[in-house]
């Protein structure tokens, strides 16, 4: 790589040499170099230099609010530590916080994976479609009041043929509140499963809406006679939008992407069963859901989230307090979630709201 003082020497005796009467490629083949590249150094100001993005670079000075050596090993040891290796930082940093530990933000570990070649992201998505009218907008202030489920397929041994999971998710909490694994899809086990589920809770009639996409179990005749004599309402997705369904969606997608998901088929519906009891056991009571400030849906539905996110707020209070050059805008965020939406409404542009006003 050519120093920005070679460059200015190699131009001005390439000069020098064209003024005694030599040719400007002559002069440059003599040196090994290019005509094109001579005319882009003279086009460029004297004082860039090399601009490439891979050239040598001086390392930054040590700046105040940069971790130490030290520190940044720590930061990488724990990351990749047995309890962490599988988990992304937004999920460790709200653990270390239950234990009064600070190590470095959210967005420092990320970067610290990256730089490390560690940080992976996969994700799919189908557009939605605005072909169709959207559900109405859903608003959840506490526990059982909107409920979504949905039915997944579970494989078996026989290609073609599937158990079915039954899941159905408090918004609220993000808690499975009910579930079951079933050898078809019957709109008449899904209603008795909603049975169940209001009767453990002590759904009064007129608390409850449960939302769900358009399948025929969802719309046949013993699940809409059964929601009328609970005394639920019921809201649809917009057919084949699985944006309208987000939270079952979700839920479905992070159980079949943990790593105790079975490689092989299951061999008969006990084993399904025993597997799916398991899974909602650790979602319900081990995973940090990102939607409700990383505190496990118990946690949320027992109000327990509360206390939790203030005692985190101190410790981040106390890692400021303690070293503040490092923080340049306020802590992070640990603030109770008061409500969750579901298919919210747009919001109104700036100028709407003005000629409403007016």
């Amino acid at each position: 790589m050519t120093s920005l003082q070679q460059r200015q020497n190699t131009i001005r005796l390439i000069e020098q040499a064209h003024q005694s009467g030599a040719r400007q490629h002559r002069a440059c083949q003599q040196i090994d170099l290019c005509l094109r590249t001579l005319e882009r150094w003279k086009k460029q100001s004297a004082s860039q230099g090399d601009r490439r993005t891979n050239g040598l670079r001086c390392a930054p000075a040590q700046t105040h609010n940069q971790l130490s050596p030290q520190e940044r090993s720590q930061v990488l040891s724990t990351l990749n530590n047995a309890e962490f290796e599988s988990l992304p930082p937004s999920q460790i940093v709200p653990r270390l916080a239950d234990r009064s530990i600070y190590l470095a933000s959210e967005s420092t570990m990320y970067r610290i994976l990256r730089q490390e070649n560690q940080l992976t992201h996969r994700r799919s998505e189908k557009p939605s479609s605005t072909l169709r009218q959207k559900p109405r907008s859903l608003c959840a202030q506490g526990c059982n009041e909107i409920y979504t489920w949905d039915i997944t397929y579970l494989p078996t041994l026989v290609r073609g043929l599937f158990y079915y999971l039954y899941l159905y998710v408090d918004i609220f909490s993000r808690k499975i509140v009910g579930w079951q694994v079933f050898d078809t899809e019957s709109a008449q086990q899904a209603s008795e499963l909603l049975q169940d589920i209001c009767e453990r809770n002590g759904i009064a009639p007129d608390q409850l809406t449960v939302h769900s996409d358009n399948g025929a179990p969802m719309k046949g005749q013993n699940m809409i006679a059964m929601m009328q004599s609970l005394g639920v309402a019921y809201s649809r997705s917009r057919p084949a939008v699985s944006n309208d369904n987000p939270y079952s969606e979700a839920l479905f997608k992070t159980l079949k992407y943990r790593a105790d998901l079975p490689v092989r088929p299951f061999e008969n519906i006990q084993q399904a069963r025993e597997w799916a009891s398991a899974l909602v056991r650790w979602y319900n009571e081990e995973h940090r859901h990102s939607g409700i400030a990383f505190v496990t849906p118990c946690q949320r539905d027992a109000g327990r989230d509360q206390i939790m996110l203030f005692a985190r707020k101190q410790v981040y209070e106390r890692a400021k307090a303690a070293n503040p050059q490092r923080w340049s805008r306020q802590t992070r965020n640990w603030k109770y979630i008061h409500s969750v939406h579901l298919n919210p409404e747009k919001p109104i542009q700036r100028e709407e709201q003005k000629q409403t006003v007016l």
